[in-house]
């Protein structure tokens, strides 16, 4: 399908082929019929987008220091290997648009196929031939409302939300500072609610414009509009204010407290400066409000991703809500959004619509139009011939290209030359084909089942979300195909038992690998410290974390979707602790904090004390309440009269009899490269790097520590 990216390395706009996105729980697949470009938006991402790095520094200083913060921990080779690839992840541009449902997920029971719907959302309602959409940003459109006027609803709910703040009366006198086209389409609104409309622009075609749908209107600013709102409100003043404007002035906050009579509200929805000048607001006592986007439930991802509602009662008007009103004034020929579109475009000729955005400033609405006959295809096949098949080469797919997965792992397997990297899976498509182009794919598709069903691909690699890697796992095993899973192999004990039977039932037809991306074994500073204490005799370990904060809203909090960071993350230490000490686990014993506090997880902020067969302990410290701007990984082993001291994967000293030995890096080396190498090298043999009994292991060890938390008491392995 076809789809407006800009890649923001070099801040070129592109419409690309790229696979269609696949359907999911929750949501629906839409066949686009009308996208409307939100210029002022859209226009600042791309003006972003083609700035120098020095300019995108400059307007993003926060990301500059995070970038610093991970060049001090990591060394500057990872940090520049980490920014390139998010440089290199394309923007998808839209976040208003309508069309027709093609495809149902599961658990949407009030959408059917071939209903028309207006869609909303920055990374669903795309400027895309084929959308998927969670429920809540999916609204049905009135017969005789078309599919145009549908694509307006978006960011007419975003006036809508600026207007409902502002809580107009009949008979209010009402300023809209900024005429573009979220400030229109307000005058429309607040003429339908029986206010008295004057609009500020410096536009006089856009003043024309709100002339048209009943406004007093000028072309101006200062003393001119100040004086020509006075004689509009008849010396009293503006019940309320809304600002629609972009400005990176504070000039129209200090216009709009100007014009405000006493008491008045003044609500922000465009981007300006917020440089309020207290003496007016002060001694008029003026109520400001910022408008938050098109309503309650935007940024919420229980909302907006996992379609959880606010109760009718208590939240009246949410986002879904505001766009049904919408889409009913439109039906009630309340609005007119035919009057607000000054240019179409097709979406192939979507780069000359930006390029006429950038050079002039005489639009307003400008659409672009879909052909829906057009055959779109969920794979994009990259080299036709394909490539020549051996037996010698591990043929993957590969499901997932996040953050990790490109910057880890798929530029290591590129470089191994018995890895065949023949198909790319993600979610969307938008990112697929350039990803998929850089690493060398075959092809890449948004349908993971081809994966499982080709007979030429070898093994499957998972980098999704935690929830689903233990369903991906079980899929690939009962295909017959090698897996490797990045951590954590399941995020319950049911899904652990799922992967034990379908591994099992597998075996018996014939080896097969499952490997889990348990990469700090293969570390050379851990393996170092492995073959210091060989000699055997109980260890006493001690792993200390600082993951540093971790907002409380990411999804690897979600309890379906990640199972917190100790089910997603202490896997990894849990691991290097078996390794070392080269026993089974057989008793876990945890304790959290209690912290009181919303924004804190105590369950991952805690300690937790394995024991081993052999007799030895190790000690798991993680916490999300330091800072990251010191170290976050430190090990330290005693046992056989010797110690190890292991600092964030740079630097190591082993101590023996006085004997001091120190190794140093320049930058982390936490064992990826030779895990991959590793991985491929015996999933050809039908085996695996780390044996699949280490797996369940590091897993049951995970589920332990849950539980010991739970019943406040230690919990026995092996009973």
């Amino acid at each position: 399908m076809k789809q407006v990216l800009q890649y923001v390395d070099s801040g070129k706009l592109e419409v690309a082929d790229v696979p269609t996105p696949a359907a999911k729980p929750g949501g629906v697949l839409v066949r686009t019929s009308a996208s409307l470009i939100s210029a002022g938006t859209e226009k600042m991402m791309v003006d972003l987008g083609r700035k120098s790095l020095l300019g995108k520094a400059r307007a993003r200083p926060d990301l500059v220091k995070q970038v610093v913060d991970k060049a001090r921990k990591e060394g500057v080779l990872n940090t520049v290997q980490a920014v390139r690839a998010r440089l290199e992840q394309p923007l998808v541009l839209g976040y208003s648009a309508a069309g027709q449902v093609i495809e149902v997920g599961a658990g949407v029971t009030d959408l059917h196929v071939g209903d028309r719907v207006a869609i909303a959302g920055a990374g669903y309602a795309n400027h895309a031939e084929v959308n998927f959409v969670p429920r809540n940003l999916a609204a049905v459109i009135p017969p005789t409302v078309s599919y145009e006027e549908g694509a307006y609803t978006t960011v007419a709910s975003i006036a809508l939300h600026g207007v409902r703040l502002a809580n107009p009366c009949l008979g209010d006198s009402v300023v809209v500072i900024g005429l573009g086209l979220v400030g229109l389409v307000a005058v429309q609104l607040l003429k339908a609610n029986g206010c008295h409309v004057f609009g500020v622009d410096l536009d006089p075609a856009k003043v024309e414009l709100a002339r048209v749908f009943g406004a007093e209107a000028i072309a101006g600013q200062g003393e001119e509009v100040v004086r020509a709102i006075e004689e509009f409100t008849g010396g009293r003043g503006a019940d309320s204010v809304v600002i629609a404007a972009s400005a990176s002035s504070s000039g129209p906050v200090e216009l709009a407290g100007t014009v405000s009579r006493r008491r008045a509200r003044v609500v922000v929805v465009g981007a300006v400066g917020m440089s309020i000048p207290r003496d007016v607001y002060y001694s008029k006592e003026i109520s400001v409000r910022v408008s938050m986007s098109y309503g309650p439930g935007r940024y919420d991802t229980s909302y907006e991703e996992d379609g959880v509602d606010y109760p009718y009662e208590f939240v009246r008007w949410t986002e879904n809500r505001n766009m049904q009103a919408i889409l009913a004034l439109l039906d009630q020929k309340k609005l007119n959004f035919s009057a607000l579109t000054t240019h179409r475009f097709g979406i192939q000729e979507a780069v000359s619509a930006y390029k006429m955005i950038e050079e002039t400033s005489d639009y307003v609405g400008v659409l672009l139009e879909y052909d829906t006959g057009r055959e779109v295809e969920k794979s994009v096949d990259l080299r036709p011939g394909g490539i020549e098949s051996s037996l010698e080469r591990l043929r993957i797919g590969f499901i997932g290209a996040g953050n990790y997965a490109t910057l880890q792992l798929l530029p290591r397997l590129q470089r191994i030359a018995s890895a065949d990297l023949h198909t790319l899976v993600t979610a969307t498509g938008a990112s697929a084909k350039k990803k998929a182009e850089k690493f060398g794919f075959s092809s890449c598709t948004t349908d993971a089942e081809s994966v499982f069903e080709t007979s030429t691909i070898d093994a499957v690699f998972i980098a999704t979300r935690h929830s689903t890697h233990a369903e991906l796992t079980v899929r690939a095993l009962d295909a017959g195909k090698h897996v490797f899973v990045e951590k954590p192999l399941a995020v319950n004990e049911e899904q652990l038992e799922s992967i034990e039977r379908a591994f099992q039932n597998a075996h018996a037809v014939r080896p097969l690998g499952l490997m889990v991306g348990l990469n700090r074994r293969f570390s050379p500073m851990v393996k170092e410290i492995k073959g210091a204490f060989a000699s055997g005799g109980p260890l006493v370990m001690l792993y200390r974390v600082n993951a540093g904060h971790i907002p409380i809203d990411a999804w690897v909090y979600d309890h379906k979707e990640g199972g917190g960071m100790l089910v997603g993350e202490s896997c990894h230490f849990f691991d290097v602790m078996n390794f070392v000490s080269g026993s089974r686990p057989v008793e876990v014993s945890a304790a959290s904090i209690r912290s009181g506090r919303s924004d804190i997880s105590d369950r991952d902020n805690l300690t937790v004390v394995v024991s081993y067969e052999n007799g030895s302990v190790g000690t798991l410290v993680y916490t999300t309440v330091g800072s990251k701007s010191a170290s976050k990984e430190r090990l330290e082993v005693f046992g056989s009269g010797k110690v190890a001291f292991l600092d964030d994967f740079r630097r190591l000293t082993l101590v023996k009899d006085g004997t001091v030995k120190k190794m140093r890096s320049r930058n982390q080396d936490k064992g990826q490269r030779t895990q991959l190498e590793e991985t491929v090298r015996m999933f050809r043999s039908g085996s695996s790097p780390i044996p699949f009994e280490d797996h369940i292991h590091v897993m049951k060890t995970v589920f332990a520590a849950q539980r010991s938390l739970l019943h406040d008491r230690p919990i026995r392995l092996w009973e």
